[in-house]
């Protein structure tokens, strides 16, 4: 029997381990399949060969790779330098051109000033954020105060329109129809029922146009009030700061019942004549209420020690210390005594419930800063608009004919320019002025 040689004991182990699969970084080997019968030497040295060249180029493959890509970022970081040197060096060039004086480039205009919102004083009367309450809004005067303020006045916070409410669903009641006028609602895109609709779909309705955009509608609410009622007007005058009074009874010097044959207001009179009247009671309801609802701001989270003195204490801090820039508190529109003829009405006459007005403005409620409007009569039609507003003290006034005091005019829309400025007009605080701007 024939010996083993030590190269067929070499062909041996590597047919062995050959037999396995061997994997190398990114090469397997797949095991081989081989007879009982053993290799040449030359055959197992030439496999041997072959494996340890392969795994030696993959190796280097690899390694040639990271090389490469070591190489490209380093290219990269080199061109990044060489070009902020360049830039650096253009810096230095310009630089050294431009020296120490540097010229402007007037061809280019400079940026437009920054306006800045004008402040305002603390201690100038202002309407800015401030809620107005119009009494009488839906009259002439009324309706037409309520225009001004909000297309003259957009920093004010609310224009409370209080429409003089006169029974459910009376024909007879003004309603909102010269108001809506006035402000411009009715500018919009509107439609209108026919006329032999029934009631219901013979209305009027508009719809926001752009052509309203500077009305300031936004800034209108509309309340309806009956003014001989203390409850309603308190609620009213909730959160307002000023009150301008345009409400009355009278178309002129006569009663409305009387003057338009006003069914609503007449039986109103007849029905309950105790009730009173709009130009006292009514007037006194709004002040107090104003009175009470400014109580309640001042004192709200504040305990008292009684009520008895919470009057008289509000009542002397407000004469004291009244707010800095805050506007008139109340503006009592009324009329001179020798505008209109004089009135017999079973309340009184005509001038004098006018004048118990005033008085009552000016020696009731000394807490609440006031001021009153006796105008002129009223002329829209031979009086022009726009013109210059004329103030006479009546205490002072040198003019003493009745006659030609009697001949004082004012339009109706310069009469509500002077009463909405007089809201910041400090030379009439707790004053009585007559208004007008023209003889006729």
């Amino acid at each position: 029997m024939m010996k083993p040689t030590f190269l067929s004991l070499v062909s041996f182990v590597v047919i062995g381990v050959m037999s396995t699969t061997t994997t190398t970084q990114g090469f397997t080997v797949a095991p081989l399949r081989t007879s009982t019968k053993t290799l040449s030497t030359s055959t197992s040295t030439t496999m041997l060969r072959t494996l340890t060249t392969t795994q030696m180029s993959n190796n280097n493959n690899n390694n040639n790779n990271e090389n490469d890509e070591s190489g490209d970022k380093d290219a990269e970081a080199q061109r990044m330098q060489s070009k902020a040197e360049e830039l650096r060096e253009q810096i230095r060039k310009m630089e050294e051109e431009l020296g120490e004086s540097r010229p402007r480039n007037y061809e280019i205009p400079p940026p437009p000033p920054v306006q800045e919102e004008p402040q305002e004083d603390d201690d100038t009367m202002s309407l800015r954020n401030k809620r107005i309450l119009v009494v009488g809004a839906n009259g002439r005067l009324g309706s037409m105060v309520c225009r001004y303020l909000l297309r003259n006045h957009p920093e004010v916070q609310e224009i409370v329109a209080a429409v003089h409410y006169v029974g459910e669903n009376s024909s007879t009641s003004r309603g909102y129809g010269r108001l809506s006028y006035e402000v411009g609602a009715e500018d919009g895109v509107g439609t209108i029922g026919a006329a032999w609709s029934s009631a219901e779909y013979r209305v009027a309705t508009f719809q926001y146009s752009d052509e309203m955009k500077d009305y300031n509608l936004q800034n209108l609410r509309l309340v309806e009030v009956e003014l001989l009622d203390p409850v309603q007007c308190m609620t009213i005058t909730e959160g307002v700061d000023s009150v301008i009074w345009c409400a009355t009874d009278f178309n002129g010097n006569k009663p409305r019942a009387v003057s338009g044959l006003n069914v609503a207001f007449l039986f109103r009179a007849v029905a309950d004549p105790t009730k009173g009247r709009v130009e006292v009671e009514g007037l006194r309801n709004m002040l107090g209420a104003l009175k009470q609802n400014k109580q309640n701001r001042q004192w709200q989270g504040v305990s008292s020690s009684s009520s008895s003195n919470q009057d008289t204490a509000s009542d002397n801090e407000s004469n004291n210390n009244r707010k800095k820039g805050h506007p008139i508190e109340f503006v009592h529109v009324s009329t001179t005594p020798e505008a209109y003829k004089d009135f017999e009405t079973p309340f009184g006459t005509f001038n004098g419930l006018k004048r118990e007005g005033d008085q009552m403005v000016k020696e009731e409620f000394p807490s609440l800063s006031h001021t009153t409007l006796q105008f002129g009569k009223f002329e829209d039609n031979f009086v022009e608009e726009s013109l210059d507003i004329r103030l006479t003290d009546p205490d002072t006034d040198t003019e003493q004919d009745p006659l030609e005091k009697s001949r004082r005019k004012i339009n109706r829309r310069d009469a509500a320019r002077a009463a909405a400025e007089a809201l910041t007009n400090e030379e009439l605080v707790d004053k009585t002025v007559q208004v007008w701007t023209q003889l006729r």
